[in-house]
């Protein structure tokens, strides 16, 4: 049996009920029934200092940044989940990410995926934000399905935890992890 496709979810709200966080709570559950071959690691960002080079010495990265640093490492592929602040990805999920990218950025050549939840367009513009920003980092992001949740319509998507509860929503959310899986294979070289 082969085994299974890491992948590393990084949610751009620290916030203790997120909807972001929910749609990776979301993902890992549909990892454990539903799409095979996957396993989603939910890594949390909270913790990471801002990115100040002062804090880096001879090399070296603090011990949480090294630490989340390793998983980006070995990882097969990102799920991302970014809300929109100001049309843009998050101050949290921009920090992560340019802390990995510190010198060697341990992103590029990998395959990764965005959701998000949010009101009118479902936080669209961050996904966009966040693709420009996977350009300069060689980030390889699946082009389709895309996944915008509007929140805010009627019926309720999450309950009062941050738990996803919409299974439209949920057959959506299985779609991008089906894509995602089929092109982190399809770049590893084994579809």
């Amino acid at each position: 049996m082969a085994a299974a496709i890491k992948i590393v979810a990084l949610s751009g709200s620290i916030r203790k009920a997120s909807n972001n966080t929910g749609l990776i709570r979301a993902a890992i559950e549909l990892s454990k029934s539903v799409v095979e071959g996957v396993e989603i690691e939910h890594v949390d960002i909270s913790n990471l200092p801002l990115l100040n080079t002062d804090l880096e010495k001879e090399g070296t990265y603090p011990a949480e940044i090294e630490a989340f640093r390793q998983k980006i490492v070995a990882a097969d592929a990102f799920l991302f989940a970014s809300p929109e602040y100001n049309y843009s990805l998050s101050a949290p999920l921009k920090n992560a990410i340019d802390w990995a990218s510190r010198p060697p950025n341990v992103w590029a050549g990998k395959p990764a995926a965005v959701v998000s939840v949010g009101g009118g367009h479902g936080g669209a513009k961050s996904h966009y934000h966040l693709r420009q920003v996977g350009v300069f980092l060689d980030l390889h992001f699946i082009n389709k399905p895309e996944f915008f949740l509007n929140a805010f319509q009627p019926p309720a998507k999450f309950n009062g935890d941050g738990d996803l509860i919409d299974e439209g929503a949920k057959n959506n959310l299985k779609e991008v992890l089906l894509s995602l899986k089929a092109f982190t294979l399809k770049l590893q070289g084994k579809n």
